[in-house]
């Protein structure tokens, strides 16, 4: 059994890392790099960040609050905390609600503040309002809640094209306003938030304002169908010649619809389906603040580290606690919870291509926020939470926001190779899959497909070029083995240079066999510490150096970097797969860990877990016969 080689590029990369980074170069000094042929740098963002134009944000910071913030300035958060980054985002999405997007806060602000009422927008609302008041039949109060579902057809939102518009203006407007090529990205785009199933999806735009406002939100006002959407998206491209893709956010709530066997008609996937779906949902979200969608406990059993913030507990009160049960509590079987995770749609996919000819689940992944305070900090001990009910105070932890607040997860950020920090080259990114999910921390993980790797070629300062000259990166394809001969990949992970040493490397995989059924394995490729890799394919535990009283640990164990090439040993020629890589860091303390010291908390209920064990997830290589 393979183990890892520790690499000369170890102290390279860390030091590359610790230099100044791309979002603290001036505008002024933006120069791309004409001549790189492949992409050296990952750029780190959040897609998925609401403010007060959310309807369910209301009285939270707007979206000029959430890219100051992003870029490491400091603001005044919504229960009037200084917040800020220890090291700032390279790009966002303020992703704000279309339904009903602006209308809470407009509302809120015209009644409290003159000025505002008598401002072109203060204005429009007044006029809306009005009119949908003067309306027989209207359900006023209905009107005045501000609902962000479909089911009051009367509201401004969908009954007011012109404060619909106005308000899509100002975000985009903004949005640009922040937008500085080689320094900081912003990307215009919204959150389509379907009624159904909370299939809810992130919509960004490759492109300006000047493209983008000609078109506002669709909505699921419009349709709560994902394959509208599609629609729409294709008819924004024809219309504008600009460039958008849709992101699936956490599957792990959607009561099995997101990577369901049958499209919002009930009917079974077609090739026609697959292919508009990856045509327009190249990646995914696998890892957010409201749990981790990578797998379940009951669809990964023999995966030690399948149950990670597992987070069951909103579903469980929505569905009468009939289905889950709540958080790290195994689930009865049922076949809803495999349309769930994104490890068991992979799988979904091969059998798919085999019955239709095509995936329609290759997709890439990345991590992000879903935070509903404009603030992206989802470092453990920098952790805002999703509400403002749940930003920092003593009694947090207990709180309830849906489900009680402990419940939720310190996660996730979006992992990007791209060429430079610009609109273009970060959507490119996204789109060939290039991208990588992280809980949080600022893991550099490189994952290469190929033939003709040498275990050398591990331990080469360049190490990326190697990849790309003898294979194919993540979010690739491999196709057609080499006379029966394995394939190898290349693996390399360094610490994030502020957090914790690295556990081990593990390859995730995935195979249809001969018999149309689904597997999957979890290899240990590369381990730390110089353990040793048993032929069963197991290794010891790392051990813990966590102080819980005290919310520190030591990187006294672990290494700061592993890289290996790796060679799958069950390699059958003629099944397709997937090869996807999961990186481990040592346990470290849990937000709630902080949390407790930090307030002085005593007498916790020990189901609350204080020590995590943060990781990264790299977008699958796909193997075809």
């Amino acid at each position: 059994m393979e183990t890892h080689r520790k690499s000369a590029f170890a102290q390279f990369a860390m030091a590359a890392m610790l230099s100044v980074p791309a979002s603290h170069v001036g505008a002024a000094d933006y120069s791309p790099v004409v001549r790189q042929g492949f992409p050296h740098t990952v750029y780190w963002g959040d897609t998925h960040v609401h403010s007060n134009l959310s309807g369910d944000a209301v009285f939270r910071l707007g979206p000029d609050a959430a890219y100051r913030f992003a870029r490491g300035q400091q603001v005044t958060s919504s229960t009037g905390q200084p917040a800020r980054l220890r090291r700032p985002l390279d790009f966002i999405v303020v992703a704000d609600h279309g339904n009903n997007m602006g209308a809470q806060i407009t509302r809120e602000r015209a009644k409290r503040e003159p000025d505002f009422a008598a401002s072109k927008m203060g204005r429009l609302w007044k006029l809306a309002e009005q009119e949908l008041l003067d309306t027989p039949g209207v359900d006023t109060e209905r009107l005045l809640s501000g609902t962000l579902w479909p089911g009051n057809r009367n509201d401004v939102a969908i009954r007011h094209p012109e404060f619909r518009r106005s308000i899509w203006q100002h975000a985009t407007e903004l949005a640009e306003r922040h937008n500085t090529p080689g320094q900081f990205t912003t990307f215009l785009g919204y959150e389509w938030t379907s009624s159904r199933a909370a299939i809810h999806r992130v919509v960004v735009f490759r492109d300006g304002a000047d493209r983008v406002q000609r078109v506002v939100p669709f909505t699921s006002w419009d349709s709560p169908k994902p394959e509208d959407l599609w629609r729409y998206l294709g008819q924004y491209e024809q219309d504008t010649g600009g460039s958008v893709m849709a992101i699936p956010h956490n599957s792990n709530l959607t009561f099995g619809v997101m990577f369901d066997r049958v499209d919002s008609e009930n009917r079974p996937l077609t090739r026609d389906y697959a292919e508009l779906r990856m045509r327009w949902e190249p990646i995914v979200e696998a890892t957010q603040i409201k749990g981790d969608s990578e797998t379940h406990p009951y669809l990964s059993p023999d995966d030690e580290f399948a149950d990670f913030e597992t987070w069951n507990g909103w579903a469980g009160k929505v569905n009468g606690g009939k289905m889950w049960t709540g958080n790290n509590v195994r689930i009865r079987p049922d076949e809803r919870i495999a349309g769930e995770y994104v490890r068991s749609a992979f799988k979904r996919g091969l059998g798919q291509r085999a019955s239709t000819g095509a995936n329609p689940f290759k997709f890439g992944l990345i991590g992000s926020s879903d935070s509903h305070t404009a603030l992206s900090a989802v470092a453990e001990d920098n952790f805002f939470g999703k509400t403002r009910s749940a930003e920092p105070r003593a009694g947090r932890t207990l709180g309830a926001y849906s489900v009680i607040n402990w419940e939720m997860s310190a996660a996730g950020y979006a992992a990007v190779w791209a060429r430079e920090n610009t609109r273009e080259a970060i959507f490119d990114a996204m789109r060939r899959k290039e991208v990588y999910a992280t809980t949080g921390p600022r893991l550099r993980v490189r994952f290469f497909g190929g033939w003709e790797f040498d275990a050398d070629d591990a331990m080469r300062a360049d190490l990326a070029d190697i990849g790309y000259s003898k294979g194919v990166p993540m979010g690739g394809d491999l196709a057609g083995a080499k006379g029966g001969k394995a394939p190898n990949f290349l693996i390399q992970a360094v610490k994030d240079p502020a957090g914790a040493h690295l556990d081990r490397i593990q390859v995730v995989k995935g195979w249809r066999d001969e018999d149309g059924e689904l597997h999957e394995k979890v290899f240990n490729a590369a381990v730390s510490d110089g353990r040793r890799i048993s032929r069963r394919g197991s290794v010891r535990a790392v051990g813990s150096t966590v102080d819980v009283e005290g919310a520190t640990y030591s990187n006294s164990i672990g290494d700061p970097e592993l890289a290996v090439v790796w060679t799958d040993p069950q390699f059958v020629e003629t099944q397709h797969a997937f090869y996807y890589v999961r990186v481990l860091e040592i346990p470290t303390p849990r937000w709630t860990a902080y949390d407790a010291k930090f307030y002085g908390l005593r007498d916790l209920p020990e189901k609350i877990p204080m020590v995590t064990q943060e990781r990264g997830y790299t977008s699958p290589i796909w193997y075809t016969p």
